[in-house]
């Protein structure tokens, strides 16, 4: 039976990306004497259960949720199920879980004891209401940035673009966050009309944030104060920034990682570029060619985790024949130039390499605290959700990330082989050439004014990026981005002071975890003076 005072119940949304953080958290917290109880559906608890070890004394528990009530196929319990346009289906069938929650936590009152707190995911704004019926804290818990999410709120509950002419807006609540472009937008904001599903559920959803009694973030209050004064100013609710919480995923097949160290450990320092777009996010067909095609011809050493493309099946076989140049896989393999992976690589043990130099990544949260712990800088390309605002906050606010593509449909022309480079530079919309640094494509550069992303490839390229980097000032050269390393090693030194708990210093994330945990027992305090005084 849990103790009144250390029984903390923990409820993610229904998605990998929100799962894995409150695991962590969990994990984090059960090292601290606190007794853990999960809460979700059936099929994300069964996954959860082959994930603990076996000496750990988290708890889960189910609660109902039939997807085909919801005009979901069978078995549909998580977002790495469905295709991306259906992910509103599955938010707005979670609503269905605010009855089952709350008998949930009716149960443990009446044949436990009250938990002394809840901790939420975002999506269940809901669940605060339902928490304090109980006398229950709770807080919500964000596995996101606060910079991400702040302007994810706020794109939401104003949508800003709708009023913009020229393409570019501003956030009227969160002016520190800079001008953005369309360009930036998901497509479900972009065709938001204030009375289609997304723009229902979030604004349902999101007022209901004002009744938690906090926020948690998986970040650090020196990387993301721009975000956590977004909070702390908008809500008036303590916000506790305890992050990075990381949880390596141990996958058990460590012939497979050794393959990944004997590859680094063959290439030289910083000399590796690591590909990932996260468990959730595919580019297409074309996209996945072109890319191909550039690692082939810049001799880049690389590592690629490959799903199938955006038209296909994320989940399916990859079909490296069909969706790749002929020969390229066996060609960079047999050259010991590149790793093409299938769905999976053991991504910290990988940045934490001395070898790798760049992390071209879709810019989801986790992958940016892994990356940044390993003081790897990134090539941004965000595809989906607060990815957009991460990298944002990553190219002008943190300097350790160029944005090097953004997916969307109708965001990108792909030409083969020529196009009118002066016109197209020339452009008034045309804000960066990411260039092999020939010095024809300076030259137009230049003259139309347009600044370059560096990406020297052979001859005297490299010299001229050099020109350009250190004494025109005109390129970021992100192909080595010596820069973006400092900057990178710079935030790592920054991460590390905020969990170090040695020698009477406590860091920023570690005084943060004490304060959220004190925060309950100070309600419970609170509330019993009350009842006292009412008794007299």
């Amino acid at each position: 039976m849990a103790n009144n005072n250390n029984h903390i119940v923990m409820f993610p949304y229904m998605a990998q990306g929100h799962i894995i953080p409150f695991l962590a958290l969990s994990h984090q917290l059960e090292q601290k004497g606190y007794k853990i109880t999960i809460v979700n559906t059936p099929l994300n608890i069964a996954k959860l259960r082959g994930t603990l070890p076996s000496s750990s004394t988290i708890r889960l528990l189910e609660i109902p949720f039939d997807p085909t009530n919801h005009n979901l196929p069978p078995h549909t319990e998580n977002t790495d199920s469905l295709p991306p346009h259906k992910t509103i289906d599955l938010l707005i069938a979670s609503t269905s879980l605010k009855p089952h929650f709350k008998n949930t936590l009716n149960n443990l009152v009446l044949y436990e004891t009250k938990p002394l707190c809840v901790i939420a995911d975002f999506f269940f704004g809901w669940a605060a209401d339902v928490s304090h019926e109980f006398g229950i804290f709770h807080v919500i818990f964000s596995g996101s940035g606060a910079f991400g999410l702040a302007c994810y709120y706020s794109s939401w509950m104003n949508l800003p673009h709708k009023n913009s002419v020229s393409g570019e807006f501003s956030f009227p609540d969160f002016e520190e966050a800079g001008k953005l472009q369309m360009s930036q937008l998901t497509p479900s904001l972009m065709s938001a009309t204030g009375d289609d599903p997304w723009s229902n559920f979030q604004k349902n959803n999101m007022p209901l944030w004002a009744n938690c009694d906090g926020f948690l973030f998986n970040s650090v209050e020196n990387l993301d104060q721009i975000g956590l004064s977004y909070f702390r100013r908008k809500f008036k609710r303590p916000v506790w920034a305890v992050g990075p919480i990381s949880l390596s995923v141990d996958k058990g097949i460590k012939s497979v990682e050794n393959k990944f160290i004997q590859f680094l450990d063959s290439k030289p320092k910083s000399s590796v570029l690591y590909i990932s777009f996260g468990s959730q996010n595919t580019i297409s067909t074309s996209q996945m060619m072109q890319l191909a095609l550039a690692l082939d011809k810049s001799n880049v050493n690389f590592i690629w985790v490959v799903r199938p493309p955006i038209e296909f099946d994320i989940n399916a076989e990859f079909k490296t024949e069909e969706w790749l140049p002929k020969n390229f896989k066996k060609k960079v393999e047999d050259e010991n130039r590149g790793l093409i992976v299938e769905k999976w690589a053991p991504q910290v043990d990988i940045l934490s390499h001395k070898s790798v130099g760049g992390f071209m990544s879709h810019c989801g949260w986790n992958s940016i605290l892994e990356s940044l712990i390993c003081a790897v800088p990134l090539l941004g390309w965000p595809m989906a959700g607060e990815q957009f605002y991460n990298a944002i906050m990553m190219v002008e606010f943190v300097g350790v990330c160029v944005e090097v593509a953004r997916e969307d449909e109708n965001r990108g022309l792909i030409v083969e082989k020529w196009a009118p480079q002066v016109d197209i530079l020339s452009h008034k919309s045309v804000g960066g050439f990411m260039s092999h640094c020939g010095w024809n494509s300076i030259l137009e550069s230049l003259i139309c004014a347009v600044p370059l992303l560096g990406w020297p490839m052979a001859g005297e390229q490299f010299y001229n990026a050099i020109m350009m980097v250190e004494f025109v000032g005109v390129c970021v050269e992100v192909a080595r981005g010596k820069m973006l390393r400092m900057k990178a090693s710079e935030v790592k030194k920054m991460i590390e002071e905020a969990i170090r708990d040695d020698d009477g210093f406590k860091g920023t994330s570690v005084e943060a975890v004490e304060d959220f945990l004190k925060a309950p027992l100070l309600m419970k305090n609170i509330e019993n003076k009350n009842i006292d005084l009412e008794d007299d």
